[in-house]
């Protein structure tokens, strides 16, 4: 059984620490997008990613042929998403999206940087779709002001041109980046903390059985004294006779 197990978690191994190599550059620049850092310091960023990639080491086993990167995406928006009053405003300053709402940003990031379908994107947020449509509209073009003024001046002769034929390539553009340095131990500390959600799942799974046999041996117990299969006592008094 152990010798098994020993194996299982070395495939696993080797199956993450090749994932994180292929992935883990594409999605740290998701997060510093998320975040709004710069992409040369970004630590609320790694940290965001190091626990997504925890999640998806600890549930590689259930992935069953499902991305892993589309899990881990999910994962690292939904955490994203919980703990937005976090990243109102970035720390270090320079990043991107920094002028925007930590949800504009999610949008943004969702429906520009990964190509998430807008239902789909709604559903993760949980907005309607219309509401993510108006935020791509109308934030998107807010997001490529900084980065389109310097080509500014050799564009307004050409006439006007509406966001969803310029704007939004343009968006698309500035968020696909250099991306950001992977650090070297990402992988390694992610599953090293995935691993420890695992230690902690099969305590919680013996805990539960512990307590199924307590009840068990507790109603075992109980049974054998009081007996409720036997029939109570009859309370009326038998009919007196003789007299």
């Amino acid at each position: 059984m152990r010798e098994r197990q020993a194996v299982r978690h070395r495939r696993r191994a080797r199956e993450f620490e090749a994932f994180v190599a292929g992935a883990a550059g594409r999605l740290l620049h998701a997060a510093t997008l998320l975040t709004a850092e710069p992409g040369d310091d970004n630590p609320r960023a790694r940290r965001l990613l190091t626990a997504a990639l925890s999640r998806t080491y600890a549930d590689w086993r259930r992935l069953r042929g499902e991305d892993p990167y589309e899990r881990t995406r999910q994962e690292l928006t939904a955490r994203f998403a919980r703990t937005a009053w976090h990243y109102r405003r970035s720390r270090t300053g320079g990043g991107v999206l920094e002028r925007l709402t930590p949800q504009e940003r999610l949008v943004l990031v969702l429906r520009l940087y990964e190509g998430v379908a807008e239902e789909q994107a709604a559903a993760q947020i949980g907005l309607p779709p219309e509401r993510v449509r108006a935020i791509c509209t109308q934030r998107g073009g807010g997001a490529a002001q900084p980065a389109a003024r310097a080509g500014r001046a050799g564009t307004e002769g050409g006439g006007a041109v509406s966001f969803p034929d310029r704007k939004q390539d343009e968006v698309r553009r500035m968020l696909e980046g250099a991306h950001p340095p992977v650090p070297a131990d990402l992988g390694r500390r992610a599953a090293e903390r995935g691993a420890r959600l695992l230690r902690g799942r099969m305590l919680v799974r013996r805990l539960l059985w512990v307590l199924v046999a307590l009840a068990v041996a507790a109603f075992t117990v109980w049974a054998a004294l009081e007996q409720p299969w036997t029939a109570p006592p009859s309370e009326v008094a038998p009919p007196l006779e003789g007299w």
